[in-house]
């Protein structure tokens, strides 16, 4: 056989990965242990990037034979470092909050379709009508606000008698252009 057969290895290769992929789950158990729930909650578009870039590198000091194990480890380490002072800082500073992390956008307003929000955002309408069925709303004009939050998924608000300026809870959500806090009639 040749050097470039896929199936027919040296048992010390096996063993080699086999060994490598037992001290790299340990080392993943740990690092979510150490960064806490937020590394297996609900992503958003950082902590995704974290975890497939972390798992590139488990994959890479496992398999491949020209990424020793130990230099695998330490990228991993040094990147759930960042990790953990990157959303430490941006817990609190604002200001950092604003560079690194992505705001939730307004998609409907007052049942009326935000057609900016939607194209930048790459929304289609039958995406966001998906949302406000399973929302348990018939009509477009039943949802309040939709908003598309960071981590992908839309949150549908039903509640006509609020006005934006007192929904705390949309406080980091830019009101659409044209539109004042005070009132509600756009």
């Amino acid at each position: 056989m040749t050097e470039s057969s896929d199936w027919i290895i040296a048992w010390s290769d096996i063993g080699d990965a086999a060994l490598s992929a037992a001290l790299f789950y340990i080392l993943i158990v740990a690092l979510v242990r150490m960064v806490g729930k937020r590394a297996t909650a609900q992503l958003n578009s950082f902590d995704w990037i974290i975890n497939i870039t972390v798992g590139s590198l488990a994959a890479s000091g496992i398999l491949l034979n020209s990424v020793p194990a130990l230099r695998a480890i330490a990228a991993i380490a040094v990147i759930a470092g960042l990790q953990f002072a990157l959303t430490f800082f941006a817990q609190r500073f604002a200001w950092f909050s604003n560079i690194v992390k992505v705001q939730p956008t307004l998609l409907v307003y007052h049942g009326e379709y935000l057609d900016e929000a939607l194209r930048e955002t790459r929304i289609s309408k039958a995406e966001v009508c998906g949302a406000i069925r399973q929302h348990g709303l018939a009509r477009i004009e039943d949802a309040t606000w939709v908003v598309l939050e960071t981590d992908g998924k839309m949150t549908v608000i039903s509640d006509e008698k609020a006005d934006f300026a007192g929904a705390t809870a949309l406080a980091n959500v830019e009101l659409p252009e044209g539109r004042c806090q005070g009132s509600e009639t756009g």
